[in-house]
């Protein structure tokens, strides 16, 4: 198959599900210091806020974000995205400081060496989302640092990956990640003593940024969506025309997608792996300081211009968030 012409560059956002806005708003600024840099609503849910967690400035590549809906806690299965990679700098010092703040915290971090020999903390959220932090040389970072993060900036979060999935067939899977998308299968390696291989797929950039972490599990039942869980991975697809010959190639392998939606601070395309899981194809422009000024961005309810009429009704079924103690 031919490859495409504009590489995908590694994760843009990963996007999961809290039942609870106040307190996630509290953990990831509080607890893990990530900067919430957008504070805007569900689009096609403006019930439900969108909350939007990165570094400094929202660097693509950087965002956790979240929906607040009022779910059950996710069903754990396979056919989904099981845990999310958040690179920081110090190696294992890095580490052992966050396993600390991380414990002060009442989580039970874990630590394991990677396959590449990079050292990883894995835990959960307090709603029992899967994490990661991992160690990674600095020079694969494109984040910037927080200044107003209670985490020091050497142990600050500086972007997102690898990103894990589970899939109960690896082959279909394999088929779209290396025909359609591009990605190379790179390395494989066992979790665990006992568990099935997981084969490492890379994109056009560099370190865990790049990389999808698939594992097949076909003894497991699928998972359903839930609070704690995780909804969708997007990846960088760089400007407009990059976007559009995105569009064009989905519809030459006659991929079902959403076609292309304007989501004001990016532009994504939609569609679903063999397995059901979404991905997301996402611009790295225009950003989010689209409509805030960088220095204040999150600190008020932003909307995109065609949910501007309606701020008086959405902002009256939102719940407020409570600042960090």
């Amino acid at each position: 198959m031919e490859a495409p012409d504009s590489p995908l560059k590694g994760i843009h956002h990963l996007t999961a599900i809290t039942a609870h806005a106040a307190a996630n708003f509290r953990f990831y600024t509080g607890v893990m210091g990530m900067r919430l840099v957008k504070k805007t609503v569900n689009q096609d849910d403006v019930s439900a806020y969108h909350l939007f967690y990165a570094d400094g400035r929202g660097t693509p590549g950087t965002d956790l974000t979240f929906f607040d809906w009022p779910a059950p806690p996710e069903k754990r299965g396979t056919a989904g995205i099981v845990r999310t990679g958040l690179r920081v700098a110090g190696g294992r010092e890095a580490l052992i400081w966050w396993a600390d703040r991380l414990r002060e915290a009442g989580l039970s971090p874990e630590g394991r060496a990677a396959d590449t020999g990079r050292m990883i903390l894995e835990f959960e959220d307090p709603e029992g989302q899967r994490l990661a932090l991992i160690s990674d040389p600095s020079d694969s970072f494109e984040g910037e640092v927080w200044e107003d993060s209670p985490i020091p900036a050497e142990y600050q979060i500086r972007g997102l990956g690898p990103v894990t999935i589970s899939v109960p067939s690896l082959s279909e899977t394999e088929s779209l990640l290396t025909g359609l998308l591009g990605m190379s299968r790179i390395r494989e390696y066992r979790a665990d003593a006992v568990g099935s291989p997981v084969v490492v797929f890379g994109m056009a950039g560099q370190g865990p940024a790049s990389e999808l972490h698939v594992a097949e599990d076909p003894d497991f039942l699928p998972a359903r969506q839930g609070a704690g869980g995780v909804h969708h991975v997007a990846f960088r697809v760089g400007g407009r025309e990059e976007y559009e010959a995105w569009n064009r190639r989905l519809q030459a392998f006659r991929i079902p997608s959403s076609g292309p939606v304007d989501r004001y601070y990016f532009r994504s395309l939609y569609f679903q792996e063999p397995h059901g899981i979404l991905f997301e194809l996402a611009t790295d422009e225009p950003g989010f300081a689209v409509d805030e000024p960088s220095e204040s961005l999150g600190e008020s309810l932003a909307l995109p211009p065609f949910l501007e009429p309606r701020r008086a009704e959405i902002e009256a079924g939102l719940k407020p968030l409570e600042p960090v103690p």
